[in-house]
């Protein structure tokens, strides 16, 4: 397939750049062809990872297209650099950069959050009541983190009483670190937990676990702390042979895990968490309590009518065919990003992957023809296992392992050369895909 050639010259490009050279634009782009001539009005709704590298993409690729991005965030998050923030490898401001940083010449931002979505009459409202016609919408806004489900918790909370989050943003994750450090140094109870709803990156809160006890092994001492992993099914992981691989090395490290336990409540004066079990309520007392909380599409796409009506019913992730990214049941409507109603693809390599997808989709609709771009399932998760060490673990919807660098890096290794891709190379090539050049 051709995207899947485009992404691993991308890829190898990175095992470049690490090695201190840096590939061309012109070498991570696709082969242009000549511009295609339109009056089409094209809404985007979100600039994050994925609505930024549509927008790049398609002020290179029309001519004459109105493209207007619609967001109230001023700051863009680098997402996959939380997880360093939160274990003390990075500081808070790795993550932050301007969202106009990133934006083309060519592209209308509104400044403002989508308050509403009218698929049939294919507008969208804005917060101060602007009303923007579309002719092809894509939606890109994210997800919402819904800390509310948990009772007894607040985001207030984080940074105090061991209570940690990653997910709520750099500030957050910087906060995190200051109770997991502490309890690095000390020890005592660990407690790391993930939700019930799809998550994006859902090796994140193995990263944290993993991270966390390496670096109290040196600090606090073997035997001075206990480390629980609470999986919210009977599984550690959604892909089989990783999770197998990753309940080998909790057994080898001696992180234990308690299955089919979902948070449900904190209590953070007696420092105690509930848990919903299939046998009820089960309370974990924790010195340190690691929280990544349920995750659902914003309000704004829950009310519009472009969910989902029978999966994913408390979650309201768009309605899409997951090859081309294309609603089901509204054609000029795409989604990307974790919005998308897809079984996999959470993650900012993921987002790398859709992107060309739905743009040769888009065009082609354009130019009157049809597209046989699809999207796999590609999902890449660089899993560390410890400061210095991960697994570049790839994978597609039916759980098949998808290295980029088969005979190089073996997915399911600890390696150096894996860590040094999430530490180090990742980032420059989320921002050539911010760019739309990868």
């Amino acid at each position: 397939m051709a995207g899947r050639t485009d992404f691993l010259a991308s890829r190898r490009a990175v095992l470049g750049l690490a090695a201190g050279g840096l590939a061309t634009a012109a070498a991570l782009r696709r082969a242009d062809a000549a511009r295609t001539a339109t009056k089409a009005r094209i809404v985007i709704v979100g600039a994050g990872a994925a609505g930024t590298a549509m927008a790049n993409r398609l002020v290179e690729r029309l001519d004459g297209a109105t493209i207007t991005l619609v967001d109230g965030r001023a700051e863009h998050w680098y997402q996959p650099g939380l997880s360093l923030v939160a274990a003390g490898l990075r500081p808070a401001s790795y993550t932050v950069s301007k969202t106009t940083d990133w934006l083309p010449q060519g592209v209308t931002l509104v400044p403002e959050a989508a308050a509403a979505i009218d698929p049939v009459a294919k507008t969208v409202a804005t917060t101060s009541g602007k009303r923007l016609p579309y002719d092809f919408l894509i939606v890109a806004p994210g997800l919402v983190l819904d800390y509310a489900a948990i009772e007894g918790f607040s985001l207030d909370l984080i940074g105090r009483g061991g209570i940690g989050s990653l997910y709520a943003g750099p500030d957050y994750a910087a906060k995190t670190w200051a109770v997991a450090s502490a309890f690095a140094d000390k020890g005592g109870k660990g407690l790391f937990t993930r939700p019930a709803t799809e998550m994006k990156c859902a090796g994140a809160p193995l990263k944290h676990t993993f991270l966390i006890e390496d670096i109290a092994g040196r600090s606090a001492g073997k035997g001075r702390y206990e480390i629980t992993y609470a999986a919210h099914n009977d599984a550690l992981f959604s892909v089989p042979i990783v999770s197998e691989k990753v309940r080998m090395l909790f057994q080898e490290r001696g992180i234990k895990t308690v299955y089919s336990h979902v948070l449900k409540s904190v209590d953070p004066g007696r420092r105690i968490a509930t848990f919903a079990t299939p046998k009820g309520d089960q309370q974990m007392e924790y010195d340190y309590l690691h929280v990544i909380p349920p995750q659902r599409a914003p309000e704004v796409i829950r009310q519009s009518g472009l969910s989902w009506g029978d999966r994913w019913k408390d979650q309201g992730w768009v309605e899409v065919d997951q090859k081309t990214l294309r609603h089901r049941r509204f054609p000029e409507v795409f989604a990307i990003g974790d919005v998308a109603g897809v079984p996999k693809g959470k993650t900012a390599a993921s987002v790398k992957w859709q992107v060309p997808v739905v743009e040769d989709h888009l065009v082609a609709t354009i130019e009157g023809r049809q597209s046989s771009a699809a999207y796999d399932g590609y999902t890449s998760c660089p899993l560390i296992t410890r400061v210095g060490r991960a697994m570049l673990v790839e994978f597609d919807y039916n759980n098949n392992l998808t290295p980029s660098f088969p005979g190089v890096i073996a997915p399911l290794e600890e390696l150096w050369i894996s860590w040094l891709m999430k530490e180090v190379a990742l980032k420059a090539t989320y921002n050539a895909m911010l760019r739309g050049r990868a």
